[in-house]
């Protein structure tokens, strides 16, 4: 059975008993706490924590997941892996351990024909909590299974929680038995590797208290609705279903495996190296693809570290397996035709899957060359210093800086026979490691942050946004939350937040900044909102002081914003979404919104490019926009299903998390877009739109900014008062000034080479005099002394080399020479190959002379540089030169 077609099961299967089928959540998680979404019921997590009311009783759905804690461990086992979707179905309040247990016995057990797995029951064995009586009955009662495939494990293994104070409860594990050929018999107890557990049922019974890890913590007593949530892994059922050892032998993967032993003349399952190297390309390749489906692009930190991680560890391994060239466009095509029965999105949205794919293909194959080059010294300078081992700082730069993975470390300095200092590194990347997971850890427990507003969304409920059509209208304060915790009241001068039950402010979010204003109580009190969040579902903060009076909860009163910032907000939210939409009629659909920021009179539009936008095209999109603006053009938003609205052609942005119903914001016949924010009724009301530039913010990701409505006119006003002076200055009409510009530029970089060379042939001069001055030191050539101030280090550089070729090279020979530029010295120090024979290395001697002149510096045994802060100490750096010579001849 294939993987598409397991996964259609499923959904059928509860979607028949009632449950509401909830696609995918996109992996990008809508949780601070999490990068990536790393199980099946994160989406869900809001409702089980009591954030938010769930609008269904039972659903089901299949969720795409990654997880990376054991990236270094995939393809060396088959049972690691990065990606994999999770099967699952929830019951909130409504049925509990008996109708879990019964549905997951009917799904698994069913034959084929009747829509069901079809498994031999004698071969599924149960685990159950350790004294979870209730649910070994209804196993071996209700269902059948006889006691002697029941077995009982403890907390570590078959207990649940979130990891916080929260509900918890016992696991019930259904198991599937391989046979003997995967070990001995026993049961899961004893042997998970032939017993594998592919479904667990969680059993939402208990709330925990405050603890650690898996095991340490308080049960507090039973939760007042008893939910479930269960998980079955769909490739670990493949596996079974498909007959085959492991889940890189399954469908979604084989292919891919197969495609790349193609793609290298490399065969799986010939040797274990490679076996390696091939499952990691299959696993990485899929997960990488599937991230930048749902909109994640490489970066340097966050989630595009990860992608950025595992699609070049992806590259590396292909490359150890002898592929020599570009690899990962047919790798992308397989994953794509494959996954693509599953999500049809990646087949429509293939291209700009492909075109960031490329691109970060393309950056490391650069990175490999520049980080070669890297390696190359650092060996080089390990060699000089008469070592054979690599330091582990050196590996970790490689590493860290550049992408450069340590197993390609490894084989490249054994090709150049040294080792590698591992521990050195290890112990680096362990740091590193725990002040993420330190990070991580504290970023964990800011659930206990978020109680006060859930106290408040459970006692007022949600606030009512009127912001769409008032500016100013009455509401009570129905939350009112200071220094984190809930309070009956605020007084003048506290820092305060605000919940209302009804309110025209906007909440930040989808791009655009909040609203300020005012909120003026009966009372006679006053508070300066400055700020409005939502830190969970339906409730609307508003950050602020108190100006007059006390507030408290249950006042009456009347809630204003800065209508101005509105209106400049608006305007320039609105002219994102005809920048948006401009930039994919001129760049197609892979100028994808990743990103904006609307604010008061002005915007940046965060898009997917692999390249710059050249200037031409950017003012073809700025004239668009205002053409558009000419147009005017309505600007109308509506509420609709989040099907109607795709088949309507609305833009949704990748990461946001869109309920069942959308709000859809249509821009005449130019533009529709998913939107919750405020909108310019016409676009005349604009004005203008002034595209100030693009740059790039990461790879495949480019930035444009710009100016809207009057801040634009403003812009141009000055630009034009610019223009005019220019004018004046250059005697020409402002159509000339490029020309005549470029003309006066040119002539200045003429006159600076001009000087440039002088200058040099001045330095240069002085070498015939310096060689003829040499002083004998125990038989050795030395020339040390200070040149003209001002010499570059460049030219200093050449000064040194041209002294040194002077001086007849059957003598030793040692030139060094000072100077002080900018108020910095500076040194070069040059040996010749005699002075080498007899122990006299330029390194050694500008250490020390740069030591004295209070700074450092190095290079090679022939040639090295330096310099410090004490320009005074020049004369003594020079005397400590002649020193040492003399006690090295």
């Amino acid at each position: 059975m294939e993987s598409a077609e397991i996964r259609r099961r499923w959904l059928r299967f509860f979607e028949e008993r009632g449950h509401t089928v909830v696609p995918s959540a996109s992996l990008i998680a809508d949780d601070p706490t999490l990068l990536l979404v790393p199980a099946g019921m994160v989406p869900f997590k809001p409702y089980f924590l009591g954030e938010v009311k769930p609008p269904f009783k039972t659903a089901t759905s299949v969720q795409k997941c990654v997880r990376t804690p054991d990236i270094e461990e995939v393809g060396k086992t088959t049972r690691h892996g990065t990606f994999f979707q999770m099967c699952g179905n929830f019951s909130f309040g409504d049925y509990f351990k008996e109708g879990a247990i019964k549905y997951a016995w009917e799904l698994l057990t069913s034959p084929v024909a009747e829509g069901g797995y079809g498994l031999e029951p004698e071969k599924l064995w149960i685990t159950v909590y350790l004294d979870d009586d209730e649910a070994e009955r209804i196993w071996h009662e209700v269902v059948g299974v006889p006691k002697e495939r029941i077995q009982r494990l403890g907390k570590k293994e078959n207990y649940w929680s979130m990891g916080v104070p929260g509900p918890c409860g016992p696991c019930s594990e259904i198991n599937y038995d391989r046979g003997p050929e995967f070990g001995v018999e026993g049961g899961p107890a004893v042997n998970d590797e032939r017993y594998v557990e592919i479904w667990n049922l969680v059993f939402m019974q208990y709330e925990r208290g405050a603890g650690l890890g898996k095991e340490d913590f308080e049960i507090l007593g039973e939760l007042p609705s008893k939910n479930i949530d269960t998980g079955l892994g769909l490739e670990r059922l493949a596996m079974i279903l498909q007959g085959v050892r492991n889940m890189y032998e399954t469908d979604t993967l084989r292919v891919v495996i197969d495609k790349a032993g193609e793609l290298t003349g490399v065969r799986y399952g010939t040797a274990d190296d490679s076996d390696v190297s091939l499952r990691v390309v299959a696993d990485h390749m899929r997960t990488s693809t599937m991230l930048i489906g749902d909109g994640v692009t490489p970066g340097n930190e966050g989630r595009g570290y990860v992608l950025r991680r595992i699609m070049r560890r992806a590259i590396r391994n292909m490359r150890l397996l002898g592929a020599t060239g570009p690899v990962v466009g047919e790798l992308l095509d397989v994953v794509i035709r494959t996954m693509g029965q599953q999500y049809p999105e990646l087949l429509e949205d293939r291209k700009r899957i492909e075109t960031v794919a490329l691109a970060e293909e393309a950056a490391f194959l650069k990175t490999l060359k520049a980080g070669t080059n890297i390696l190359d010294t650092a060996v080089t300078e390990t060699k000089a210093g008469g070592s054979t081992v690599l330091s582990g700082d050196k590996a970790f730069l490689l590493h860290d800086t550049w992408g450069f993975p340590i197993d390609l470390t490894l084989e490249m300095a054994a090709e150049q026979g040294l080792s590698v200092d591992e521990d050195g590194f290890r112990r680096l990347m362990k740091e590193q490691r725990e002040r993420a997971k330190a990070d991580a850890q504290a970023k964990k427990h800011g659930h206990a942050d978020m109680s006060a507003y859930r106290e408040i969304a459970d006692t007022a409920g949600a606030s009512v946004f009127t912001g769409y059509t008032d500016t100013e209208g009455e509401s009570t304060v129905v939350g009112l939350v200071v220094n984190g915790a809930s309070a009956p009241a605020a007084h003048e001068g506290d820092e305060v937040e605000v919940v209302l039950d009804r309110t025209p402010f906007y909440a930040e979010g989808g791009g655009q900044l909040a609203d300020t204003g005012r909120i003026k109580l009966d009372n006679g009190a006053v508070v300066e909102v400055r700020d409005v969040q939502q830190p969970v579902p339906g409730v609307l903060v508003h950050k602020g002081a108190v100006q007059v009076g006390e507030v408290v909860l249950g006042a009456a009163g009347y809630a204003v914003i800065d209508v101005q910032r509105r209106r400049a907000i608006a305007r320039a939210h609105s002219a994102t979404h005809l920048t948006h939409q401009a930039l994919r009629d001129a760049l197609g659909p892979t100028a994808a919104q990743a990103g904006s920021e609307n604010s008061p009179g002005r915007f940046r539009f965060d898009f997917g490019s692999p390249t710059a936008v050249p200037g031409s095209v950017l003012t073809d999109v700025e004239q668009k926009i205002n053409d558009v603006l000419s147009r005017e053009l309505d600007v109308h938003a509506e509420v609709m299903s989040m099907d109607e609205a795709k088949k309507q052609g609305a833009i949704a942005e990748f990461g946001e998390k869109y309920g069942e119903r959308v709000r859809v914001v249509t821009i005449g016949d130019f533009s529709k877009e998913l939107c919750g924010g405020t909108h310019v009724h016409n676009t005349a009301q604009l004005g203008l739109v002034k595209l100030l530039g693009e740059s790039s913010i990461g790879s495949g990701v480019r930035r444009v900014e710009a100016l809207v409505g009057v801040d634009a006119y403003r812009f141009l006003a000055r630009e034009h008062t610019v223009v005019s002076q220019l004018t004046e200055l250059v005697k020409g009409r402002p159509e000339e000034l490029p020309e005549k510009i470029s003309g006066v530029l040119a002539k200045l970089k003429d006159a600076e080479k001009e000087i440039e060379k002088f200058r040099a042939e001045k330095v240069l001069q002085a070498a015939a005099g310096l060689a003829a001055d040499a002083q004998d030191v125990r038989g050795v050539a030395l020339v040390a002394a200070p040149v003209q101030d001002g010499t570059s280090a460049d030219d200093l550089r050449k000064l040194v080399l041209d002294v040194r070729g002077r001086i007849p090279g059957d003598r030793a020979v040692v030139v060094a020479l000072f100077t002080v530029a900018n108020g910095r010295p500076l040194t070069v120090i040059a040996t010749n190959e005699a002075a080498r024979e007899r122990g006299i290395k330029a390194g050694d001697l500008v250490r020390t002379a740069a030591k004295t002149l209070g700074g450092g510096g190095g290079g090679k045994p022939d040639v090295a540089q330096g310099g410090g802060q004490n320009a005074a100490a020049v004369p003594e750096a020079v005397e400590a030169v002649r020193r040492l010579v003399s006690e090295a001849a």
